[in-house]
């Protein structure tokens, strides 16, 4: 995560930095643990890569529906590795050596860290331990639970989270989200190769015979349409005739072919096994093989799937969804019985009578709001004393950030663990939620 310069040393040879700061063997102990943290963290990011990748190659040969929540969940727990990685990463140092804003903070911040710091000190009563012992008090799970258990409650947070999602939407501008939507959806179906999903759900349909429907439709109307116009028929044979063949002869050929082709079709059409169907299974069989092994079949797909895309009638499809879907939330949001309030309304009532009754969930509840809370005291403390603030504005910004790395970067590690961990849990949730919604 960088490099640093070597340390100054005292008589004793002890490294020591500038204003009396003094970097022992115990801190070079703890920098190794951090070390060891460190390994781990990224030994868990690189696991669930590989894991991600696994799970699309399983997802992509057709394994089953597992795969996606398995690939969703990896994901989600890389995304969550990497920016707790950066978030870690830049509290000492610039990530990657990168000129980031708001990077390095500790050696760029030390005196206004050093003030926060004493003031943080200065007044215990917000110290972590005093925050956790008077929320765990207070009991607010199940407290919580009992008071979205009460129906007329839960319409009210129903009614409330209504009047905020439309607000919401109120604020958004049209224009903006649907260039952006368009330019996602634009974006991603340029990016994706449409042709060897296409060819393998081809190739299924053909395998369990889902195209005979089709056949079997075709041929009706076929024979339907060959009955309704013979006259057309006959006269496009005999117009196709040369000028010097007799018209008697040329109408006996018309009728010939027309009924040549009327019983060509109503074979077909009533027989299962007729040899044109075999040839039409056979083709369809070669065309999803080369939609997949093809290259020329798939440059071809890919330059269709380019010139759809292009067309202004699609990019106006895509930009008018947006609309479409916006006007379907807000009528949802105000119609207090649609299926969107109602399901909220009882989302929000078993969520209180379990909070109100598992002692497990409160628990968790309680340990959410805890550390939710201590983040906030902890983070947002703006005074020291002077005492520390003195201490720190004297000592050299770069031993500063590694002292304190030493003591203090083994417990960031875990925060690179638990963003991944978090992660691949909120993109599983996030993943099940939707396919059951969509279901």
């Amino acid at each position: 995560m960088g490099q640093h310069s070597p340390l100054n040393k005292d008589s004793s040879g002890t490294p020591s930095g500038g204003g009396g700061f003094s970097y022992s063997a115990a801190d070079e102990e703890k920098r190794r643990g951090v070390r060891r943290m460190k390994a781990t963290a990224t030994g868990l990011l690189l696991f669930v890569a590989v894991v991600y990748v696994l799970a699309k190659w399983a997802q992509n040969s057709g394994a089953g529906a597992w795969t996606g929540y398995v690939a969703a969940a990896a994901e989600a727990g890389m995304v969550g590795a990497l920016a707790d990685w950066f978030a870690v990463t830049a509290l000492f140092r610039r990530p990657l050596g990168l000129p980031i804003p708001h990077t390095a903070i500790i050696p760029t911040k030390k005196d206004q860290l050093g003030v926060s710091l004493g003031e943080f000190v200065g007044e215990n009563f917000l110290s972590e331990a005093v925050v956790r012992q008077r929320l765990r008090a207070v009991g607010l799970g199940s407290r919580l639970g009992a008071w979205l258990a009460e129906p007329a409650h839960a319409d009210r947070v129903t009614a409330e989270l209504s009047t905020a999602l439309r607000g919401a939407l109120t604020v958004l501008r049209d224009s903006d989200v649907q260039a952006v939507v368009g330019e996602a959806i634009t974006r991603r179906a340029d990016a994706a190769e449409i042709a060897p999903g296409l060819g393998k759900t081809l190739d299924k349909v053909v395998a369990d015979g889902g195209h005979h429907r089709v056949v079997d439709l075709v041929c009706v109307r076929a024979h339907d349409w060959l009955v309704e116009h013979a006259d057309s028929v006959m006269d496009a044979v005999q117009g196709g005739a040369p000028g010097w063949t007799p018209r008697f002869v040329d109408k006996r050929v018309g009728e010939r072919v027309y009924k040549e082709l009327l019983r060509f079709v109503t074979e077909m059409r009533d027989m299962p096994e007729h040899p044109a169907r075999g040839a039409i299974d056979r083709f369809l069989t070669d065309f999803a093989a080369d939609l997949q092994s093809d290259s020329d079949t798939r440059a071809r797909v890919e330059r269709l799937k380019r010139e759809v895309l292009g067309r202004g009638e699609v990019q106006d499809v895509i930009a008018s969804a947006w609309s479409s879907v916006r006007a379907m939330i807000v009528s949802a949001a105000e119609d207090e019985r649609s299926e969107l309030r109602l399901r909220v309304r009882s989302a929000l009532l078993s969520l209180g009578r379990r909070l109100a009754t598992d002692p497990k969930l409160q628990l968790k509840v309680d340990g959410w709001v805890e550390d939710a809370a201590v983040y906030v005291v902890t983070t947002y403390r703006n005074e020291i004393t002077s005492l520390i603030t003195d201490t720190v504005a004297g000592w050299d910004a770069e031993h500063t950030s590694k002292k304190i790395e030493a003591h203090i970067g083994r417990d960031l590690q875990f925060i690179r663990i638990n963003g991944t961990v978090v992660g691949s849990l909120a993109g599983l949730a996030i993943y099940a939620v939707s396919h059951a919604l969509g279901g």
